[in-house]
């Protein structure tokens, strides 16, 4: 479906975000596209300025940029206070989400007599769905997914292919766990014991809130006794490894490879770059950013920011960062400085 620019402005306007088109209101947009790719009929957008030689050579039929940006002449160009936030909505309004085939309960699906599925849910072939588990309304699982007994879903949640969740495990209303994901598998619970790993039965759960969206391929530990959580409104890219007894709050973000290990207490609205590691027993702070292949060894304070390993304040980190970079040169210094002083040493004996 095509919306004309003045249509989509008039849908950001209700969405709290007003802008202005300069240009061929009237230009209908059907699709969103990057700079490099769009073309006459699709909107694009500039939100880093490190792209902006792009505008000059884009088809885009108009582009989303901010009040102050510079834009050619005759492009036709919608002006945001957040570029990034507009053109969000205009993919939601233009593209929407993708949206799950209705199927039923397939008949190939094994699902356990005391199982109970909520209405409107949709149950591929492929699925086993084990005793006593209760799986809430409209909810749609894929081929391949093993939900082991004692499991709590909620409404409007999806399970992609392949994804496990073990025995009693919670996952709350409109959760999304995407393609090989594995959910309350045993955590790293060993003893040492006469020189040998007893395994610690591991007793808890993972309880899972409302809104959560986990990637493919994600790991997350049941807790050896008591629980596991991950907050309200939390996302994770692929490949995010979550310890036992670890607890995540509310509407943070990890990117891809992100390790925590067990014990760890994470604050809300965290950032977490990639191939971030969180070390056991720490406590993370409300808004903390850790920036990518950070080594975290020690508590972060609320409000900070941190990098490098073992990961410290930005700024310290940076200047790390800077004198590594120099250390070739700062060799040759010292060696310089080395030859200069033995030769005054042996100027000095010369005299005596």
């Amino acid at each position: 479906m095509a919306y004309r620019l003045s249509e989509l402005v008039e849908v950001l306007g209700k969405h709290g975000l007003p802008c202005v088109v300069e240009g061929e209101a009237g230009r209908e947009i059907a699709g969103v596209a990057t700079l490099e790719d769009a073309g006459p009929g699709e909107i694009s957008f500039l939100a880093n300025p490190k792209y902006e030689k792009a505008l000059q050579t884009t088809k885009a039929g108009a582009v989303i940029v901010s009040r102050e940006q510079t834009a050619p002449e005759g492009m036709t160009v919608l002006r945001a206070a957040d570029p990034y936030a507009a053109v969000t909505v205009v993919i939601i309004q233009v593209h929407g989400y993708r949206q799950h085939p209705k199927v039923g309960v397939d008949a190939r699906a094994v699902i356990h007599g005391s199982a109970a599925v909520g209405e409107g849910a949709s149950i591929f072939h492929g699925v086993t769905i084990a005793e006593n588990v209760k799986i809430g309304r409209n909810v749609v699982i894929y081929p391949g997914c093993y939900v082991a007994r004692e499991v709590r879903i909620g409404d409007d949640c999806a399970l992609y292919p392949n994804v496990v969740i073990y025995d009693g495990c919670v996952l709350g209303n409109r959760v999304t766990v995407h393609a090989g994901s594995v959910i309350g598998e045993d955590g790293l619970g060993y003893a040492p014991v006469k020189g040998k790993w007893q395994k610690i039965p591991q007793v808890g759960v993972v309880e899972i809130a409302d809104d959560v969206e986990i990637g493919a391929n994600c790991t997350i530990d049941r807790a050896t006794l008591g629980r596991t959580l991950i907050g309200r409104g939390t996302k994770f890219s692929n490949l995010i490894a979550i310890g036992h007894g670890t607890k995540i709050g509310q509407d943070c973000m990890f990117v891809a490879q992100v390790g925590v290990a067990g014990s760890v207490t994470v604050g809300n609205h965290v950032t977490m770059a990639g191939k971030v590691g969180i070390a056991g027993h720490l406590n993370i702070g409300d808004n903390a950013q850790i920036a990518a292949m950070a080594g975290v060894m020690n508590d972060v304070p609320a409000d900070s920011r941190v990098a490098g390993q073992p990961a410290a304040p930005i700024k310290d980190a940076m200047r790390s960062f800077s004198l590594v970079q120099r250390l070739p040169e700062i060799h040759k210094q010292i060696k310089r400085l080395e030859a200069e002083v033995e030769s005054l040493k042996r100027a000095l004996e010369s005299k005596g």
